[in-house]
């Protein structure tokens, strides 16, 4: 069976530290988390399910600002995984009218084959801010030593999204992945969100990337996920 790596576990208590000193102000903290089902994972524009369906869930707890997170879904990568779990800890200011995340993530990929550089360590600063209709985030992600023989690489990201309706809203996204080692593509989203009730939600999405000679995961494809929010 495979362990955790030091690092995970050094980030899993600082945000296990960071839960229980939130908890500790009753009147500022706040919990939340999510648990979904999607036609196909997918990450930074790719598939990682292999086509199949997954399952997903994020819990987090955030006070003044700060928060401490753990996101998991399954997955069937190339190396073995069978899931991802991403645990992480940031800032969210507001400043000059952007509202801004700051956060350090771990990623872990649990089933990796052994000797797999599957757990490391990335780096994240989103800007958000609304411009007329329309609410844009630009994000920029940054590992200094990626997933297998990928070394250092970057994820440069801008995002729009408008409010149709009071319950739905249609957004748009279009990244780069430039990387030492690594798969290097352009990866695009579009889709519409609809809220059913309060805490569910159905999410439908075309996404795709100018690397379809990388494979099948780079290829287009339409994926359809439904949420549910606590």
């Amino acid at each position: 069976m495979r362990t955790f790596s030091p690092a995970k576990a050094i980030l899993l208590a600082a945000a296990l530290f960071a839960s229980a000193s939130i908890a500790s102000a009753a009147n500022a903290q706040e919990f939340s988390g999510q648990v979904g089902v999607a036609s196909e994972y997918v990450g930074k524009g790719i598939g990682k399910s292999n086509g199949d369906p997954s399952v997903n869930g994020t819990v987090e707890v955030e006070a003044n600002g700060f928060y401490a997170s753990a996101f998991a879904s399954t997955a069937k990568l190339s190396n073995g995984a069978d899931a991802e779990v991403i645990v992480t800890a940031g800032w969210r200011p507001e400043a000059a009218g952007f509202n801004f995340d700051f956060s350090v993530q771990n990623r872990d990929l649990p089933g990796a084959r052994p000797g797999t550089d599957s757990n490391y360590w990335e780096y994240q600063a989103d800007a958000s801010r609304k411009i007329g209709p329309v609410s844009t985030r630009l994000r920029v992600n940054y590992t200094p030593d990626g997933n297998g023989a990928t070394r250092e690489a970057w994820w440069i990201e801008a995002q729009g999204t408008v409010a149709l309706s009071k319950a739905t809203k249609a957004s748009a996204a279009i990244a780069d992945r430039s990387a030492d080692g690594g798969a290097e593509y352009v990866a695009w989203n579009a889709g519409v969100k609809h809220k059913l009730t309060d805490r569910v939600a159905l999410d439908v999405r075309w996404y795709d990337t100018d690397g379809h000679s990388y494979g099948e995961a780079y290829e287009g494809r339409l994926v359809g996920s439904l949420s549910l929010s606590f």
